[in-house]
Formats: structure tokens, sequence, C-alpha cells
């Protein structure tokens, strides 16, 4: 899987990060191509190589006609909504803006929708935002990891005036991120930069094992002791150690389990759908006595050992347990593929098991059976029924 490692050590902005990814072989006029879905006009995108402190970086400055235009959260979404970009360009960016909104309405005290976005409502600001959303893209980057953040200290000026660095918008926005001063007088992280970072960042922790395959640096604007430039390497990871075993698939994962017996049961709905959400592949639960007869559960999961990390994390943190007892697993499994199934009240997403050419079972998706039911009012087992004979068809 193609990952992105963000090697923050000068901090981070919408521009550098817009940089970083031309420097590592996003195509300007590919991009430029993107952005005019925007159906904006007033810009320019300003691309150059720049030296900082003897290493050579990609610096980009959107100039742009307009000043002082403060939009409010609303104005945004529109430009967005009314642009061609494709359906999850468009998602994300606007995930990232309604986290910047949500930030800036809780240091102001007023709601989203009143709060005037000034810097990051500008026009470079949408550049920059937009910019790093279709780059990742184009680039096929699955996976955002980031190194811990130097927010620098100080003054910046805004137009609410000279305020503390990190601005009160970016410390926000870095809650439950690791971060340090840095020693630099100076804006080391910008709220677009902390808003893009933090929308996209799986893990904030040291460059996970990859196999690098390409390097880029992004110049900032300003000239600090140290170089002023942020580096992005795109790699590869291996997710699953998976291969074909004669009629399976045969792959290797991690058993975590802890024995867990005071703890309220009421919990545990919460902790389980955590962990899945989190990447675990299977969460379950076994009841057992403990000595003096105490009524306990173990907690059982399965996951890949690259999302052991994050998951014991979430154990630790939302149950009682004090440990857990971790091996390795292997697994053969059916050979499986995923189809859509059009039934006459809406897609369903199933899960179709294959054994020696012949189709064994047909799972389809809770989710999209439960919101059709819900929408035409009929029984969810009749949905279930349609999706498999929907599927079925679908793969004669």
């Amino acid at each position: 899987m193609k990952i992105a490692y963000f090697n923050c050590f000068s901090g981070i902005s919408g521009d550098m990060i817009i940089g970083a990814l031309l420097d590592a072989g996003l195509k300007k006029e590919r991009l430029e191509q993107e952005l005019s879905k925007l159906n904006l006009s007033g810009y320019q995108l300003e691309v150059k190589k720049v030296v900082k402190k003897g290493i050579s970086a990609t610096r980009v400055k959107v100039k742009i006609e307009e000043e002082g235009v403060a939009r409010k959260l609303k104005d945004i979404i529109d430009i967005i909504d009314k642009s061609t970009l494709n359906a999850r360009d468009k998602k994300q960016i606007k995930k990232i803006f309604y986290k910047i909104g949500r930030a800036e309405a809780r240091i102001h005290q007023k709601d989203i929708e009143t709060i005037h976005f000034h810097e990051v409502g500008g026009m470079d600001s949408i550049i920059d935002i937009t910019s790093a959303v279709v780059g990742l893209r184009i680039l096929g980057i699955r996976e955002v990891y980031a190194s811990a953040l130097p927010i620098g200290h100080g003054f910046v000026k805004c137009a609410h005036g000279s305020i503390p660095v990190p601005a009160p918008a970016t410390l926000e926005l870095l809650k439950g991120v690791p971060v340090y001063d840095g020693g630099i007088r100076s804006e080391m992280v910008t709220p677009t930069g902390a808003g893009i970072i933090t929308t996209y960042v799986k893990n904030f922790e040291e460059r996970p094992l990859m196999e690098v395959k390409r390097i880029g640096y992004g110049a900032g604007e300003k000239d600090f002791t140290i170089p002023n430039i942020l580096r992005i390497t795109i790699g590869k990871i291996e997710v699953k150690n998976e291969s074909v075993f004669g009629d399976y698939i045969r792959d290797e994962a991690i058993l975590v389990e802890t024995n867990i017996d005071d703890m309220n049961p009421e919990i545990y709905d919460f902790i389980i759908e955590k962990l899945l959400s989190q990447g675990a592949l299977d969460v379950y639960l076994t009841p057992i006595q403990m000595k003096k007869n105490r009524p306990a559960h173990v907690l059982s999961l399965i996951a890949y050992e690259n999302d052991l990390k994050k998951l014991l994390v979430i154990l630790f943190d939302e149950s009682t347990t004090l440990g857990v007892r971790i091996r390795e697993v292997k697994r053969l499994k059916l050979i499986h593929k995923s189809v859509i199934a059009d039934t006459k009240y809406g897609k369903v997403r199933t899960k179709v098991a294959i054994y020696k050419g012949e189709v064994k079972n047909i799972a389809p998706e809770y989710e999209d059976c439960r919101k059709i039911a819900g929408k035409h009012k009929i029984p969810l087992k009749l949905i279930y029924d349609e999706a498999k004979k929907a599927a079925r068809e679908k793969l004669k």
C-alpha cells in the first residue's frame, strides 16, 4: 500500500504541502487542470525551485488579486459544491474546512455558520487545501503519517491583531497531536497546514517501516536557523502477508486477548466499535469464570501487525485491562470479492465468498440494508434477500 510520511521538523503550511507534493512528482499541469474545476479566477500558481540551507526544494506561492476577503463557511462550501471536482475530493475538502470552522467557532464562542474565515477563507487557502486533497489522490496515497509538530513561539499578526503563536485556532486543531516548541520564534504551523494534516494523518509517530519510492521538499516562505522545508517521503508498506493456498487465501495476523472482570459491560460496545473503526479485523467476547468464581469476559481481537500499536492504545485507554496476551496466527480464508447489488430499492454492498469457482456465501452490508429498510419501511430480511438475489444475478 502506498503511504506518505510528512517529516515536519520545520513545521507545516498549505503552500509547503503543495510544494512537497510537486517536488515528489505531482505534475503542475495536472494540478492546474484539477484546480480549474473550482471555476475560480484571479489567481496564479507560482512554482519555482529554491535552496534552503543547501537543500533544494519547491516553493509554491498562490498569487491572488483579491484582498481582505473574509468568507463564511457557507460561501466556501458553495464554491466547492458548484465545482466540477470529483465527489470524493469535494467531501474531503469540505471536511477540512468544517474542521477549521469548528475550531474557529470554539475559540470565538460563535456559531460555526456565523464565523468569518479571514486568512483561511481567502482564495489562496481554498487553492492550498484543494491542491493538497487532489495532489494526494493523484499520487495514489492511501494513508498519511507524520512526525510530531514544532509549533514555534512569539506573536503573529492576523485580522484580529497580534495573537500568540501558535494561533488559538491552530492549537485547537492540534488537540491530541504531539507537539513541541521547536525553538523558533515564528509561526511554524498555520491553521491551513494544521487543518490538512490532522484530517489526513493516521498516526503522528516515528517513520513507519516502508520502502521509499519518492522524496519531496516543500519550501516555506521564511528563513530560519534550520532549513524551512517540509519533507515528504512516499513509499510502500506491507499491510498483510497474503498469498494463495490452494483454493484459499492465506495470511498472517495478530491475536490479542485480555481477561476483564471489573468493567461495566455497557462499555464493551463502545470499545468494540472503536477497535473495528481503527483497523481491527474482528473483535469478540467470550464469557469466563475467574478466581473466586467472578464472572468475566475474554476480549479478543484479530488485527494485522501494522495496526497493533494504535489498537493497544485504545485497549489501555478505554478498558480496565492491565495487560494483554499476543500471538501470531495463520488464517485460511475463502477467496472473496466485493459486488454492488443493484436492488429495486437501491444499491447494496455485498461480499461474495467463492470456493472452487462456486459462490458459497453472499453477505450483504448490514448498514446499507438497514438504511434502505428504514427509508422504504420494509422488513430488513427482505432487503437481505433482494441483495443476495441481485448479487447472484450480477455474477452470472
